[in-house]
């Protein structure tokens, strides 16, 4: 039989040998975890930097509402759609929207051939004029690309 030191002295070492290799496997999972979320964010990040620099990346049909743009609603939204249809016959409306390019509103419309135009509209929900595509952004900018 073993001197009663001698177990205690076994005892803690298996108690430090089993918290040594639980820390271990805690930090090494939380490591391979750690990089596994962080490298896709980086990748992506890195990627969507370069994919935003370009008007193409971002679709503008998708997007709530414009840079610097507030989202029409209620009996606004119902005066700029229906002045918008009637400016552009058979089209649908994306969305209407406060405009940060120079008019009080716009409304962003497929016409029936598949093409996209922004309705200029005054504040009387009059249409002042038609451009294709959606416009151009804040101080000129693309629809979609990053703010100074």
């Amino acid at each position: 039989m073993e001197p009663k030191s001698n177990r205690n002295r076994n005892r803690a070492r298996a108690w430090v040998i089993t918290a040594a290799a639980a820390t271990g496997i805690t930090l090494g999972a939380a490591g391979i975890a750690g990089a596994a979320t962080n490298s896709p964010s980086s990748t992506s990040t890195a990627s969507n930097a370069a994919s935003s620099s370009t008007a193409a990346a971002t679709n503008p049909a998708t997007l709530t509402h414009g840079p610097g743009e507030t989202l029409l609603t209620g009996t606004s939204a119902d005066k700029a759609k229906a002045a918008a249809l009637a400016a552009v016959p058979g089209a649908t409306i994306i969305r209407v929207e406060t405009d940060s390019g120079g008019s009080p509103y716009e409304a962003h419309v497929t016409k029936s051939d598949g093409t996209q135009v922004t309705v200029k509209l005054d504040s009387n929900f009059k249409v002042t004029g038609t451009q294709s595509g959606f416009g151009s952004g804040p101080a000129g900018q693309a629809p979609g690309a990053p703010s100074a």
